[in-house]
């Protein structure tokens, strides 16, 4: 008999998805030229030219088992080290080799820490808006996802509703700064509130509580925007990192757990992701790409489109009166829907061939996301077509 549980799944596939096909299958009947596709965040800068030469050179230097062989299960040594060193020398932790676990990018990376600081049945914190895997990657360990209500004034952390959700069951609270999808950016003071409430509750419970950080948008931020490290607040922090995103790779999939090293039991979490690693199937990602990712563990793709996209995107929103609040980073935008029912309004965007994705996915009904992660051209001619759906169906100046 086949799981009832997966089974159950296939009957409620991603939203982003779905829609990122639709908008194919619309392109292949007007060209996708013009079709205006908002919804998948795959990144649309080329990767930096010093990847793809670290990759024809790592294949003129290694040998055929080191460059396709496995690596051990923690990842490749020296890549670890490259990695803590470069930690070490941006944030100020005394990050070290032992500290670094090497996986299948982001959601690889999430999987391991729940499963490092949870059991069955305990229960994880997040706050909306809030990328909706998130809830495939928290259940499938046995732990139970809490959602905090968004503060949609400034999609900052909503503390009144998050100590209202706080217990002794709370293991972990899972973040996501700069955020998927509003594209903000936690203040300092948030991170230092959020420690402090953190802190005061692992005292009143009498157990550790960890911050698990999903940090793939760590490079993209825009000009003047405070991009504070989550590690830096609080001890008992899992970094959970993606190149996918900074180096526009994500196909290649390669990402991290940094350990904190002032965290409880720091040294040990490591091994415990190895251990994990063999009920979940991950083992050890691809060799080659852990290495070239290492000689360029400094180096970003040229991300500056996005800000311009970002601030073309942003602009014309305001004019056409929508409710926004500016992103500080990432390559999203998450304005209020001009109707009550997002779901309603983004399918009358379809009409004007502008796939936008409801808000309902992210935690937050009555808002929309936008990925602006596409040619600026193809952003400036989607602005009149965005600006006849708001003219026809909501009347707007």
């Amino acid at each position: 008999m086949i799981s009832e549980k997966y089974k159950k799944m296939c009957s409620t596939p991603s939203v982003i998805r779905e829609l990122s096909v639709y908008a194919t299958e619309r392109g292949k009947e007007i060209g996708y030229e013009n079709v205006f596709d908002y919804s998948l965040g795959n990144p649309s800068v080329p990767v930096p030219d010093e990847f793809n030469k670290a990759i024809r050179e790592l294949t003129e230097e290694l040998t055929s088992s080191q460059l396709h062989g496995y690596s051990p299960n923690p990842g490749n040594p020296e890549v670890r080290s490259i990695v803590a060193a470069s930690l070490k020398d941006r944030f100020g932790l005394p990050y070290e080799q032992k500290h670094i676990f090497m996986t299948s990018a982001a959601a690889s990376a999430i999987a391991h820490a729940v499963r490092c600081v949870t059991e069955p049945g305990d229960e994880v914190i997040t706050f909306a808006p809030f990328f909706p895997e998130y809830r495939p990657y928290i259940e499938q360990t046995g732990a139970v996802l809490k959602v905090v209500p968004a503060d949609t004034s400034s999609f900052q952390i909503n503390f009144d509703e998050f100590e209202k959700l706080m217990n002794r069951n709370v293991q972990a609270v899972l973040i996501n700064t700069p955020n998927n999808p509003s594209g903000i950016v936690y203040s300092s003071d948030t991170l230092k509130k959020l420690a402090r409430i953190l802190e005061d509750k692992q005292k009143a419970y009498g157990h550790e509580i960890f911050i698990i950080s999903d940090e793939p948008y760590r490079e993209i931020v825009f000009d003047g925007v405070d991009a504070p490290y989550v590690s830096g607040f609080y001890d008992n922090t899992l970094s959970c990192y993606s190149y996918s995103k900074s180096l526009s790779i994500p196909g290649e999939r390669i990402g991290y757990v940094a350990v904190n090293p002032a965290a409880k039991d720091a040294d040990m979490i490591v091994s415990m992701c190895v251990q994990i690693s063999r009920g979940i199937g991950h083992n050890c990602p691809s060799s080659i790409i852990q290495m070239a990712a290492a000689r360029c563990v400094s180096m970003t793709s040229d991300l500056s489109v996005y800000e311009k996209n970002m601030n073309l995107i942003y602009n014309k929103l305001v004019e056409l009166g929508f409710e926004v609040v500016k992103p500080g980073g990432t390559f999203y935008i998450f304005p209020k829907a001009m109707e009550e029912d997002a779901k309603v309004f983004c399918e009358k965007a379809k009409n004007y061939d502008l796939i936008l994705v409801p808000g309902d996915t992210f935690g937050a009904p009555g808002y929309f996301r936008m990925a602006y992660c596409i040619d600026t051209e193809k952003v400036e001619r989607s602005l009149p077509a965005l600006e006849r759906f708001v003219k026809n169906e909501y009347g707007a100046k």
